[in-house]
């Protein structure tokens, strides 16, 4: 599932790892980023009927929020000390209502630029040994300039993380 990109940054997946655990709202979904590699990042998340709609399957605002967070930090194991990733903006398609145990995101990178990166995120649903596409986006990630791994663990903590 790996990138064809090198990361520009050796320590691209403990970075990754420690970014993902300063996100309050992955822990509220109880996601989890089990996979991490250049410019491929999987990240799971258990079924809960608290994030259900009335219909009573996984609403897309959830499955958005694991698509999201899983092409950031893709597109973050590919950028250089000194960026942070942010969306700039994402297209999303539901394909089928969201049944399952478990809600895998997967995200890949398609273009790496120097200042914007395009990522593919797709939201499966598992049931049992089936994965079902539930949910397509293609993504636009900026990479901030100028904030370090520790500027943004500062201000994460400032603000109350």
């Amino acid at each position: 599932m790996g990138s064809f990109a090198t990361p520009k940054n050796p320590e691209f997946s403990a970075r990754a790892a420690k970014q993902f655990e300063l996100q309050p709202m992955m822990a509220h979904l109880g996601a989890t980023m089990l996979v991490i590699e250049p410019g491929y990042v999987e990240i799971h998340m258990p079924y809960d009927a608290r994030l259900t709609q009335q219909h009573g399957y996984v609403h897309g605002g959830a499955l958005a929020t694991i698509a999201d967070s899983a092409a950031g930090f893709a597109a973050f194991t590919l950028m250089a000390e000194d960026k942070q990733p942010l969306t700039v903006e994402y297209k999303l398609n539901t394909l089928r209502p969201a049944i399952g145990e478990l809600f895998v995101a997967k995200a890949r990178v398609l273009k790496a630029g120097r200042t914007l990166t395009v990522v593919d995120s797709d939201v499966y649903a598992r049931r049992g040994d089936d994965e079902i596409l539930c949910l397509r986006s293609l993504q636009t990630i900026i990479g901030l300039s100028g904030r370090t791994d520790a500027e943004a663990l500062i201000e994460s903590v400032d603000q109350g993380s």
